[in-house]
């Protein structure tokens, strides 16, 4: 009788112990993934900031172009005005 509950122990302990292994290795998988979606968040997020910057880079650059362009127009305008006062004088 005291064999037949040491092997259930034992057959028992024998069970929990290849759980317990089982556990620590998918611990040790997850902690794994852990690191790698750390990284790949890590990247991404210097991607996203490097993105940004491009972009608000861009936005200020077509502000500028715009300003310039509107600066284009007044001196097209007022060389045009300038032509018109010359042509006017007959000289």
């Amino acid at each position: 009788m005291v064999n037949t509950v040491q092997s259930l122990d034992m057959a028992t302990l024998d069970r929990l112990a290849e759980k317990v292994s089982a556990l620590v290795q998918m611990l040790g998988q997850t902690r794994n993934e852990l690191a790698d979606a750390s990284e790949n968040n890590t990247r991404l997020s210097n991607e996203l900031e490097a993105l940004q910057a491009r972009f608000s880079q861009s936005q200020q650059d077509g502000l500028e172009m715009q300003t310039l362009l509107d600066e284009r127009d007044q001196i097209r305008a007022r060389a045009t005005e300038i032509l018109d006062q010359l042509e006017s004088l007959d000289l």
